[in-house]
């Protein structure tokens, strides 16, 4: 593995422990969660692939859907 592939591995690593804190609690019922949930698994699967770009593509789509979501106030504040 070269150092570009080392550096997109561990930031998509990090970028996937804050998406896994973010969503932890959430309501998976509100719409298009599933959408955060299925590119949450795929970021998974393309690590374990070893398939760098996708899996910082998925968890970079994750984070948008769910950014938009809680800007769009679609979760109840506890």
């Amino acid at each position: 593995m070269d150092r570009t592939q080392e550096k997109l591995k561990e930031e998509t690593e990090k970028w996937l422990e804050r998406l896994e804190d973010r969503v932890e609690g959430l309501d998976k019922d509100v719409e298009q969660m599933e959408n955060v949930e299925a590119y949450r698994k795929d970021t998974y699967h393309f690590l374990d692939e070893e398939d760098f770009i996708r899996a910082w593509e998925s968890v970079i789509y994750a984070w948008g859907i769910l950014e938009t979501l809680e800007r769009l106030g679609k979760f109840e504040e506890n």
